[in-house]
């Protein structure tokens, strides 16, 4: 597998399938951002901070490495996600021990 850098809008792509799942609006994301920027952010027009990432993902009730993960995983198959999931679980291990 070859390390790619995900794109903004794919991170774009993450934010809305997500909180759409989770049925939530932009405006939910009230008291972390306005909706303005939220909307800004689902257009791919800003990326975010990764303190943000972490307050868009408290708002999603989701780990913030979900975000990043769905976003960089957007075009893969499910078999390649899992795959990306095992070599992280891998280097994390190496760097944790």
């Amino acid at each position: 597998m070859t390390r790619r850098i995900a794109p903004k809008n794919e991170f774009a792509k993450a934010l809305k399938a997500i909180r759409v799942a989770r049925r939530l609006s932009q405006e939910d994301f009230g008291i972390v951002s306005s909706r303005t920027y939220v909307s800004s952010l689902e257009r791919g027009n800003y990326s975010p901070t990764l303190n943000k990432v972490d307050e868009l993902a408290e708002v999603l009730d989701v780990h913030p490495l979900l975000l990043l993960t769905v976003a960089y995983a957007a075009d893969m198959t499910k078999k390649d996600a899992k795959s990306l999931l095992s070599r992280i679980e891998g280097e994390l291990d190496s760097i944790l021990s």
